[in-house]
């Protein structure tokens, strides 16, 4: 497969030419063989998909320690990857802002931990604490810009109030401001993302990234509930979960798996410029690279009618966001 097959895309005036498709780390190489992980990110690059989210999830307290981008590191050597081969996408956390240094010790942190000197793009974990000052974030991430240790950054299912905020913040300071929000959407989740508050994100040039795809893997395969799973927005797992034969059923009808459904589903969208999944088996990073061809096949407006029934969060969640 020709890295043609994964188009890339040009995330604002950043600079950065991002594929399509991007690989995540949480609890994924920590529950993969070593020369397994470097086969298939060394596929992945051959496939065009060259963007990696990696963070650092855990403190130095939390048991197990969090090894994931560690392990990230180490997949990167064994593929005998260049830096300049790869576009790194690390996670800053708002839990963990310092006050008299803002996120300059987390970001030195994270380098240091997955081994290189740069991140290509920063995403902000959620806003949990109402206190915080949009003003100090966007700041404290000009700073990181002007130490060259960041290029670009986004947040993570932001509402599109406090994304706006931030926005106009980095307007009126001459600095960057946020060019991405990393989003739950999915056959199952799309109330935000196509909701009016960000379609108005949308018309000024902000993007999306399509993240929890397939609600952890529920969608697509029975999976054992001491599985750590995002978080659950408006409750409505367990009708996710109970829509899985469903979705089976529609994806047989049209030839697909349905993991191929939920990826290709996230391609539907005019604003989605990447979405990230997961894979611990090289099955189904093909699965992934097959989706693009399926959306192809189907076309747009037959597939999202073939599974509108499987809205499971509409009229429940609110649009604006968290």
């Amino acid at each position: 497969m020709s890295n043609k097959e994964v188009p890339h895309n040009q995330l604002a005036d950043t600079g950065l030419n991002i594929p399509l498709f991007s690989l995540g780390s949480w609890h994924i190489y920590d529950r993969m063989d070593y020369g397994l992980a470097v086969r298939m990110i060394r596929r992945a690059i051959d496939a065009g998909i060259n963007m990696f989210d990696v963070g650092v999830y855990g403190t130095p307290e939390t048991t197990p320690p969090p090894l994931t981008d560690i392990l990230f590191s180490a997949i990167v050597r064994g593929a005998e990857l260049k830096r300049e081969d790869y576009v790194l996408s690390e996670k800053l956390w708002l839990e963990a802002w310092d006050q008299d240094k803002g996120f300059l010790p987390q970001i030195e942190n994270a380098l240091f931990r997955v081994g290189t000197d740069y991140s290509d793009l920063v995403v902000l974990g959620d806003v949990r604490d109402s206190t915080i000052e949009m003003r100090d974030l966007v700041m404290s991430l000009a700073e990181l810009k002007q130490k060259g240790l960041i290029r670009a950054w986004g947040v993570n299912n932001w509402s599109a109030t406090n994304i706006q905020s931030c926005i106009d913040i980095a307007k009126a300071e001459n600095v960057d401001g946020p060019v991405m929000a990393q989003l739950k959407y999915s056959i199952s989740r799309r109330s935000i993302p196509d909701g009016e508050p960000f379609a108005k994100l949308f018309a000024q040039g902000f993007k999306m990234q399509s993240s929890d795809v397939m609600e952890g893997g529920v969608l697509v395969k029975p999976t054992p509930p001491e599985r750590e799973v995002g978080r659950d927005p408006g409750n409505v797992r367990q009708k996710i979960v109970d829509s899985a034969p469903k979705l089976a059923e529609i994806a047989k009808r049209f030839d697909a798996t349905p993991a191929q459904m939920c990826i290709a589903f996230t391609l539907t969208h005019p604003h989605n410029i990447n979405t990230l999944f997961g894979a611990t088996k090289m099955e189904q990073l093909e699965q992934a690279l097959g989706a693009i061809a399926l959306l192809a096949r189907i076309g747009r407006e037959e597939l999202r009618a073939a599974v509108d029934e499987l809205w499971a969060d509409r009229d429940v969640v609110d649009p604006e966001g968290p």
